[in-house]
């Protein structure tokens, strides 16, 4: 007879009287995971985007589960059936959770994974179509910058007046590579380009990236 799949267990559980805490204990497992999110990707990224080769040397499983389970017994009113538990019921049940967990934190990095690939591929496309054609406009990514007299303009609407006058499409595709290829060193994710209004100082075209909380001035 084939053993039963994870989710067929958790129902032959509750089937045969399992005690309320034992749900309750997975959801909030489950939801803790899904709350240190940001925790895990930091954990990740300091493994240096390896991930780990047995269930014992997950990111944050081990954390998330003592975390929980010390939070559950402090609970006033914590129901009796918690200190009649018989040893192999409790390990088989923290065992189904374990793995549950683990599935979880495969797929929040798995899902961060596919992002910074999208990311890569987007930005080699990028840098790509600015070697290869007349320099794109970073801001809307689609029509081309013409710069006359310092002056750079897009059809876009973007319009920054003249912060030095012997500036071209190479220095500026130049500045723009640099500042990306500095950029991509110590942040994977794709940064963005916007014009700053100018009031008492000229408008600037400005770099900036929400993952990494960075930003540069471009001109």
């Amino acid at each position: 007879m084939a053993a039963p799949s994870g989710s067929q267990r958790r129902s032959l559980y509750k089937l045969v009287g399992s005690p309320p805490w034992k749900e309750t204990f997975r959801k909030r497992c489950l939801e803790r995971m899904r709350n240190n999110r940001d925790r895990l990707l930091s954990k990740y990224r300091e493994a240096g985007g390896n991930r780990p080769g047995r269930a014992q040397n997950s990111f944050l499983v081990q954390e998330v589960m003592e975390e929980e389970w010390n939070a559950l017994q402090s609970v006033e009113n914590c129901p009796e059936a918690w200190t009649q538990l018989e040893e192999p019921v409790d390990l088989a049940v923290l065992e189904e959770i374990q793995q549950e967990l683990i599935e979880q934190e495969q797929s929040i990095i798995s899902e961060y994974e596919k992002s910074l690939q999208f990311d890569e591929k987007c930005l080699s496309i990028m840098l790509a179509e600015w070697e290869a054609n007349p320099l794109i406009c970073p801001v809307c990514t689609k029509c081309n910058l013409r710069i006359t007299g310092g002056v750079v303009v897009c059809q876009c609407g973007l319009y920054i007046p003249s912060h030095c006058p012997d500036l071209t499409e190479q220095r500026l595709r130049a500045c723009l590579e640099d500042r990306i290829n500095e950029h991509s060193t110590h942040c994977p994710h794709t940064p963005t380009f916007s014009v700053t209004e100018g009031t008492e100082e000229k408008s600037s075209l400005l770099m900036s990236c929400l993952a990494c909380d960075t930003w540069a001035v471009i001109i």
